[in-house]
């Protein structure tokens, strides 16, 4: 027995030795000889956005059992941004895809200062300089790339990944980005803002994706019909529905979309990159809506299982899954069971969610014009069947779009769940990966760690790839001998105009297009205006002889 007892001693030791041997300082894992020979080829990461530590508790307790991410829980990421504890997505965003910290409503550009402890300060004319993401440097080193998103295309996080500008708001500014950015896979909403009477500028973006080559779709059974390797997909004018409130028919699921993308990505003998985002589980956390966050963190966990059991089979590719922030401070119990929380029973939380049929945004549609029936609605989709005089007052007067803020909070009460805001959070956050050369980050990191470690095993170089696609406009063709003008006259074309001797260039503001005299050809990457300089990729500075 003693012998027995020594030899089962001897493996364990063996075992922590050789896990031991492989680990680097500060977490991260290292590669043995054998792992070196199968690289990572590609990257999936998804991003259910605003999803708070309890969100997925709540969600499995739900379900009734574990969670794809469960198995892949490996540490904890640090979510500010360059000048606040809490974060908003815009910066947290840019920090996943670009290794850069930000400030609120930066997409894909630097902040204009950096104040939070151990922070690095800008430098002086760095200030809203756009720099690359792990995309823009996949798709340059020849591998296919794809975003997806629940929200529309041109929100916060998937604007992160494929344009730059230092307001989210301007989605005129980061939708014409994102098309001339020739992205191989672009699937979720906001068809609304690509044709005219949805921008400022007045130009048709749906016509421009089609002339790219892109099988443009608008349901599923288009999506999953379409051979080709270019898809751009638009199954909502906005952000999509919450899953559980989702039509089939007409708005794919998350997962349907992630799998489409990686059958057409993974095809790319060269690697593919690619960002899902679960956009609306944010949505529902910003409204107290835990049937909301329920829906979307289980859709976004059968998209995660998608993305892994790709990888497992494929043995090229790692998986990172992270939220960017926690948001809504949601609590399995709250005020209420403060003397009885220990006593509670499963039931007491997750009854009165199972009632549940739709969320609060899916509810809104079930009410009459005048709102007479709200006793019946309530009833017959969430259980309810005992509203308050106030209740009843506070859905009445719900505006259009807002139900879910007047249910939300309802259903959380009587099921316990607490909230400390409707904003967002600072804690700390969970990190899922998978490698299958175990290759991947552990411990407490930084967001910005996140990007790092993605360019890292795909062997990409961020700040090279800055400094190829976001040169200084003005300094660089005027330190040629030419003449720079900045014509920002024409909203639907602005653009930077050079001439040098017979020379004349026109480089179209937020597209990849070059025209020298009079010949058009495309660039590297697209043309970036941050509101006060232009930036053009190095390839259009070589134009001028």
């Amino acid at each position: 027995m003693l012998k027995r007892f020594h030899a089962r001693a001897a493996k364990v030791a063996l075992a922590v030795a050789t896990i031991v041997a492989v680990t680097t300082v500060g977490g991260n894992s290292g590669v043995s000889a054998e792992d070196e020979q199968s690289p990572i080829k590609n990257v999936i990461i998804l991003i259910p956005d605003g999803m708070a530590n309890d969100a997925t508790a709540l969600a499995r307790w739900y379900k009734g059992s574990s969670l794809t991410l469960d198995q892949m829980a490996s540490g904890m990421v640090r979510t500010h941004s360059a000048d606040a504890p809490i974060a908003d997505s815009a910066p947290a965003g840019t920090a996943f895809a670009t290794g850069h910290k930000s400030h609120t409503g930066f997409v894909g550009v630097l902040p204009d200062k950096a104040t939070m402890p151990g922070q690095k300060a800008i430098a002086p004319g760095d200030e809203r300089k756009p720099v690359a993401s792990v995309l823009e440097a996949s798709k340059l080193a020849g591998k296919a790339t794809g975003i997806i998103a629940t929200s529309e295309i041109m929100h916060a996080t998937p604007a992160d990944f494929t344009a730059h500008y230092p307001d989210r708001k301007n989605y005129d500014a980061l939708s014409k980005q994102q098309v001339y950015n020739q992205v191989d896979v672009v699937l979720g909403g906001g068809s609304d803002y690509l044709v005219p009477s949805g921008r400022s500028d007045g130009e048709n973006l749906v016509s421009s994706i089609k002339a790219l080559g892109y099988d443009y779709v608008t349901t599923p059974a288009a999506m999953k019909a379409s051979k080709s390797g270019k898809l751009w997909g638009m199954f909502a004018p906005a952000g999509l529905s919450y899953d559980m409130d989702r039509d089939p028919a007409k708005q794919p699921s998350l997962a349907d979309m992630t799998q489409k993308a990686i059958d057409i990505l993974s095809k790319d003998k060269d690697g593919f990159f690619l960002m899902v985002e679960g956009s609306k589980v944010d949505w529902a956390a910003h409204a107290n809506d835990p049937i909301g966050i329920i829906s979307d963190v289980l859709a976004f966990d059968n998209a995660v299982k998608v993305a892994l059991d790709f990888a497992k089979k494929d043995k090229q590719t790692a998986v990172v899954a992270v939220t960017d922030h926690g948001n809504g401070g949601l609590t399995i119990g709250n005020a209420a069971t403060t003397g009885s929380y220990d006593k509670e029973p499963l039931s007491t939380f997750i009854g009165p969610l199972k009632k549940a049929k739709l969320t609060g945004e899916g509810l809104e549609a079930k009410l009459d014009a005048k709102r007479t029936n709200i006793k019946s609605v309530l009833k017959q989709y969430y259980g309810i069947s005992d509203l308050t005089i106030e209740e009843i007052a506070a859905i009445k007067a719900a505006e259009p779009g807002r139900m879910n803020y007047a249910v939300g909070p309802m259903i959380s009460k009587r099921a316990g769940i607490g909230w400390t805001t409707g904003g967002h959070t600072g804690g700390d956050v969970v990190l899922y990966t998978y490698a299958p050369n175990n290759d991947r980050p552990f411990g407490v990191i930084d967001n910005t760690d996140i990007a790092k470690y993605m360019a890292r095993v795909l062997d990409l170089d961020l700040d090279a790839v800055s400094k190829q696609l976001f040169v200084p406009a003005k300094q660089a063709f005027t330190a040629k001998g030419a003449k720079y003008e900045l014509n920002l006259k024409d909203a639907k074309n602005p653009a930077i105009l050079v001439t040098k001797g017979s020379q004349k260039l026109e480089l179209q503001i937020y597209k990849n297009i070059a025209v020298l005299n009079g010949k058009k050809s495309s660039l590297n990457g697209v043309i970036v205006y941050n509101g006060t300089d232009a930036f053009v990729p190095q390839d259009a500075v070589d134009l001028i002889k």
